[in-house]
């Protein structure tokens, strides 16, 4: 079945995107992206459906209360929906936070997982590492500043000086949040989860037993490559694919993590 549709938990309609025929993937967006992001990412045809939930406060999803804002939540929705489509094993990826939510699942939850897929991980096991710094600074100032006073005081900092020369690509992309309405969910959005961990430890990740594909990129100053190659070393036979920076060439990029996508899904096991 391809198309949205809704699934309601915790009194929340949450927006629900399908698409593709044939075994399901879980496939989750970024901190303030949509099912737009996973969905562009995942190979047409191939004998595979792509699912994802839009978390809370994002897309269609309507927000709940702020202060449920978290990695452990939003798995926790994920895990809800899987198992009202029928539960697993199944294989559960995402990008950015939507890794961390599919990592925390593999660990916590491996009666769901069949296989891994982690696309520019933001997070290896720390809470609110460095490298989330930039959402955090623009989700305080939205809290604090009108919009278009607080872009004009993030455009002046040092951060999106560094993002400018560094990873072109995020400062483009933390631009946007300044207009992502509602505002107020959009700077609570970007505190919480920059302050978030997937909460897993180290020793878990050694345990996994599922096939994994770890993509990353260079030129990324949120997504570092070390955390992928860092995941990649620590989780048993995971494989690290590197491919085109966004900032290079979104094209290549896209079409690249595709093609890594498609082939690693062709060796799960029916």
């Amino acid at each position: 079945m391809s198309g949205r549709t809704t699934f309601k938990r915790d009194g929340l309609s949450l927006s629900v995107m399908e698409s593709g025929s044939g075994r399901r993937m879980i496939f989750q967006h970024g901190l303030c992206g949509d099912a737009a992001q996973p969905q562009e990412l995942f190979p047409a045809g191939g004998g595979w459906s792509c699912l994802t939930l839009e978390c809370r406060g994002h897309g269609a999803s309507e927000a709940g209360a702020p202060d449920a804002f978290s990695i452990e939540t939003f798995a926790d929705d994920v895990a809800a929906l899987a198992e009202a489509r029928g539960g697993g094993p199944i294989v559960i990826g995402g990008v950015s936070m939507g890794a961390a939510i599919a990592l925390r699942l593999a660990v916590l939850r491996p009666d769901l997982v069949a296989g891994l897929v982690l696309v520019r991980p933001a997070w290896f096991i720390d809470k609110a590492p460095a490298n989330m710094a930039p959402n955090d600074e623009v989700g305080r100032l939205l809290a604090q500043h009108d919009p278009i006073e607080a872009r004009a005081l993030f455009e002046a900092s040092p951060m999106a000086a560094m993002l400018a020369r560094e990873a072109p690509d995020n400062l483009a992309s933390l631009r946007g949040f300044f207009a992502r309405e509602p505002i107020a969910t959009t700077a609570a959005l970007l505190t919480a989860i920059a302050a978030d961990g997937p909460g897993v430890a180290r020793e878990a990740l050694a345990a996994l037993a599922v096939p994994t594909l770890v993509i990353g990129h260079g030129e990324d100053f949120i997504h570092p490559l070390a955390h992928a190659e860092a995941l990649a070393a620590a989780i048993p036979g995971a494989r690290l694919v590197r491919i085109t920076p966004k900032a290079v060439s979104r094209e290549r990029y896209v079409h690249e993590a595709r093609a890594a996508l498609s082939d690693f899904l062709k060796e799960i096991p029916q």
